[in-house]
């Protein structure tokens, strides 16, 4: 049994996931759900993209077995008691960000793959932080689940496709690639031996800024930690890591280094 889980507004990225999933099992569920408990406050829970039949014929026709669209009351009920904390792999990143977003995420990938079962569970390289969480849950909860990693599947300009992305105007769309090209020019630097990385990564959150880009975070993060380096070190693994705001619309990107 394979697991897909979304909050719908389904796109090439979800359906990757899904084709990748039914690479390692016999049948594929999907969840859509858009959980309350990973937005903050002033988050856009309300406004997030809810468009349920047209991903349910998606589905369909990506041969997904049965798509678990649970409410509220099924996922937590009326009371909770009980929440579960996250050490040190949150203190960064989105979970700097956006305090209470991973707890919220753990909480309901736990409960499905309680309800679920699943075999195998894919996820997106785009939502990194969560993936390396999930796998450090999956391994102190003692689920019996592997975890896949999709690529993130990009539009022509390379933009990183996302739910989200439907926020956008015409203008912040045209811009938008900018973030993943200053990824890329930063790991070009780092890959040619770069000494000063402080220098190089602000020179690039300058030209984004220059562009209208407002920066959350734009940093290279140890893959194991999560945790932001200012060296790096040959045979090691990192996250070239940014967030980003056009307008009010957050976007997300990131490239894996291997040295």
């Amino acid at each position: 049994m394979g697991f897909v889980p979304t909050m719908g507004a389904l796109h090439k990225g979800h359906l990757s996931l899904i084709e990748l999933a039914k690479e390692h099992a016999d049948e594929v569920v999907v969840s859509i759900y858009v959980n309350p408990e990973q937005f903050g406050p002033d988050e856009d829970y309300k406004e997030y993209p809810r468009q349920l039949e047209y991903d349910l014929d998606e589905c369909e026709r990506a041969g997904v077995s049965a798509v678990f669209t649970p409410g509220d009351d099924i996922m937590y009920g009326d009371e909770k008691y009980l929440s579960i904390k996250i050490d040190e792999l949150n203190r960064y990143m989105d979970g700097g960000s956006r305090p209470g977003f991973f707890e919220g995420i753990v909480l309901v990938v736990n409960k499905f793959f309680n309800i679920i079962e699943p075999d195998v569970a894919a996820f997106g390289q785009k939502d990194i932080q969560q993936f390396r969480i999930l796998t450090q849950m999956v391994e102190e909860f003692n689920h019996s689940v592997d975890l896949l990693m999709g690529p993130i599947i990009r539009a022509n300009d390379g933009l990183a496709l996302s739910s989200r992305n439907a926020y956008l105007n015409d203008q912040h769309r045209k811009i938008a690639p900018g973030l993943y090209r200053a990824l890329q020019f930063v790991k070009k630097q780092i890959e040619g031996g770069a000494k000063n990385l402080e220098m190089v990564l602000n020179h690039q959150k300058a030209e984004l800024e220059a562009k209208g880009f407002e920066i959350d975070y734009l940093n290279l993060f140890c893959f194991n930690r999560m945790a932001p380096v200012n060296e790096t070190e040959p045979g090691m693994k990192y996250v070239l890591a940014g967030a980003v705001y056009l307008g009010e619309t957050r976007l997300i990107d990131n490239i894996i280094i291997e040295l």
